[in-house]
């Protein structure tokens, strides 16, 4: 078929405007990782841009030999591994009977669900409670009072109610229980939405910091969220502090490298999951597995 001069002014518009929206997007990105690879002199004068410039390793040295920041991200894995396994499985667990047809007052069930979407009880009182179950301070307290969201349980119900019923009806005259049918058609066929979950769970467990604010007061337990936030405040507040000796230089410039050395072993494990996920975004699995 034959292009016209609107499709191809139309493409053209989309393939710069995409540029544009990459450039602005990737900019800040490689500008980060130029930044913990450069002399930090230059970053503090503005002098870099793009390119790193006298390349050394030595923030991401420092990275690797900081106990706090080590210990900080092997907490982080364990709260996101953790707090998403629980998430996918309670998110399972109200999602399939909701998306059931004969499920009784499952209206009504939605509508109280939905209702915490818009209202809750607020800071305090959730501090209050959590301290009452003595979650305070705890391994707990990052992964049991965010186990579950409304909006995901929304999303994986009507991805269960676009599942063709027929196969369910199929498994039934063979003898399989509601049990046997999750396990072997529905989450088989729900590996694309599942993965969004992981997803969204992930990203939310990775980049918390309030909640371990918080709750958590001992510095073994704190993510790496919060151990970056206390490296920004001290070079904040080293730019308060008016001095002009070596020592203080030689410190302001070893935090500025060590912020983004930080930024980026952050960052990477949540760029490294993207392209393993990427694909259940544009691809189902259901294609063929009814055939009519």
């Amino acid at each position: 078929m034959k292009e016209s001069k609107g499709d191809r002014a139309f493409t053209i518009f989309n393939y710069i405007f995409l540029a544009i929206v990459a450039v602005v997007v990737l900019y800040p990105l490689i500008f980060v990782l130029s930044a913990s690879l450069s002399n930090p002199e230059y970053v503090i004068s503005g002098d870099l841009w793009l390119w790193p410039k006298e390349f050394t390793v030595e923030a991401y040295e420092k990275v690797f030999q900081n106990p706090d920041i080590i210990n900080g991200f092997i907490n982080t894995l364990k709260y996101t591994f953790f707090g998403t396994l629980l998430n996918i499985v309670m998110t399972i667990c109200a999602a399939y009977p909701l998306s059931r047809r004969h499920l009784k007052g499952k209206g009504f069930i939605m509508a109280f669900m939905v209702f915490t979407m818009f209202f809750s009880g607020g800071l305090i009182p959730t501090y209050l409670l959590i301290r009452d179950l003595g979650m305070i301070n705890t391994f707990w307290v990052m992964i049991i009072p965010n186990a579950v969201a409304v909006w995901n349980i929304i999303i994986m119900r009507t991805f269960f109610q676009s599942i063709p019923y027929e196969l369910e009806e199929s498994a039934m005259i063979d003898g399989a229980g509601n049990f046997r049918i999750l396990w072997s058609i529905v989450l088989p066929l729900s590996l694309p939405v599942m993965a969004v979950m992981v997803l969204f769970y992930a990203v939310g467990h990775w980049n918390s910091y309030f909640q371990a604010l918080i709750y958590l007061q001992d510095q073994d337990k704190f993510p790496l969220q919060l151990i970056l936030r206390q490296i920004l405040i001290q070079g904040q507040a080293d730019d308060m502090i008016k001095a002009t000796s070596e020592s203080f230089l030689a410190q302001k410039l070893s935090v500025e490298g060590l912020k983004y050395a930080v930024l980026i072993v952050a960052n990477l494990p949540m760029l490294m999951l993207y392209p393993f996920l990427q694909r259940y975004f544009v691809k189902g699995v259901m294609i063929g597995s009814l055939k009519g």
